[in-house]
């Protein structure tokens, strides 16, 4: 796994947001498709009939900001032994039958993105809607690397940059 923006990204399947362990709820990008999991509601559509996935509440904060937000969290637990959950944010993937709205966790460390990597995330996911981009560039790019590491910063806004500004996609 590595996490790049709002992405979870494996070696087959990207999730908008970390990974949901157990009973939780998530969004997982296939090459298929796009499928919700909410205990007892799944939900699954293929690409054809997405027309747009969009995220709202995601916790961002500048970096400066991020890392004292980090450092008192940190802090605070050690203080209190009061360890809080990851912050959540929610997935909303819209079809021709209306839209779908789900909570997931964050996947980034201290639980805040960066507004560079919010955007760029926001951008790849309109990309991902309208086929300019595929997850299967995602999940290959992730294969290639010899680390599961989620890269540096620079890195992550990097690839986000390429598959969110990739080429325009084929009028047919």
């Amino acid at each position: 796994m590595a996490m790049v923006g709002l992405f979870w990204i494996t070696e087959d399947s990207v999730w908008l947001g970390a990974e949901p362990v157990g009973e939780g709820t998530g969004v997982r990008l296939t090459p298929e498709g796009v499928e919700t999991l909410e205990d007892e509601r799944d939900r699954s559509w293929g690409w054809g009939e997405v027309r747009g996935i969009g995220v709202r509440g995601v916790p961002v904060r500048s970096t400066a900001r991020r890392m004292v937000s980090m450092t008192f969290g940190t802090l605070y637990a050690a203080l209190t032994g009061d360890g809080e959950q990851p912050s959540t944010f929610t997935a909303c993937v819209e079809t021709s039958g209306g839209t779908a709205e789900v909570c997931v966790f964050t996947a980034v460390t201290g639980g805040f993105y960066t507004p560079d990597e919010y955007e760029l995330s926001r951008a790849l996911l309109g990309r991902l809607a309208d086929g300019g981009v595929t997850v299967a560039d995602m999940m290959a790019w992730r294969r290639e690397r010899e680390s599961d590491e989620t890269p540096p910063r620079e890195e992550r806004e990097a690839l986000l940059r390429f598959w969110a500004d990739g080429p325009e996609p084929a009028v047919g």
